[in-house]
C-alpha cells in the first residue's frame, strides 16, 4: 500500500508540473506582443533621451562657442583701444618733442642774431 501511495504522490507531482509548465508556455506566449510592445516603447523612450541629450550637447557647444567669439572680440577690441591710446600718447610726445626742437632752434637763432650783431658792432 505503501508503494502505491508513493505512485500516485509521484504522478500527481509529475501532472502538476507539467499542467504548470504547460500554463507558463501559454502565458509566455500570451505575453509576448504585449513584451515586444514594452520593449519598443522603453527603446523609442531611450532613443528619445538620447536626442535630447544630444541637442542639450549641440546648444551647449553653439554657447561655448559663441562665448569664445564674443571673448575673442572683447580682446580685439581691448587691444586695438590700446594701440589706439599708445598711438595717440606717441603723437602727442612726437608733437611736444617737435615743438621743443622748434623752440630750440628758435632761441639758439636768436642767440646767433646778438652774437652775429654784437660782433659787427664792436
Amino acid at each position: 500500500m505503501r508503494n502505491k501511495e508513493f505512485s500516485d504522490r509521484r504522478g500527481n507531482a509529475a501532472t502538476a508540473k507539467a499542467t504548470m509548465l504547460d500554463a507558463f508556455r501559454t502565458a509566455q506566449a500570451t505575453a509576448a506582443p504585449e513584451k515586444a510592445a514594452k520593449l519598443a516603447q522603453r527603446v523609442a523612450v531611450a532613443q528619445a533621451r538620447d536626442q535630447r541629450r544630444a541637442q542639450r550637447e549641440q546648444v551647449k557647444r553653439e554657447e561655448q562657442q559663441q562665448l569664445e567669439s564674443e571673448a575673442a572680440a572683447q580682446r580685439a577690441a581691448k587691444t586695438a583701444e590700446t594701440e589706439l591710446r599708445k598711438s595717440a600718447m606717441d603723437d602727442r610726445i612726437a608733437r611736444v618733442v617737435a615743438d621743443e626742437v622748434a623752440r630750440k632752434a628758435e632761441r639758439d637763432l636768436r642767440y646767433a642774431k646778438r652774437k652775429a650783431a654784437a660782433m659787427a658792432a664792436a
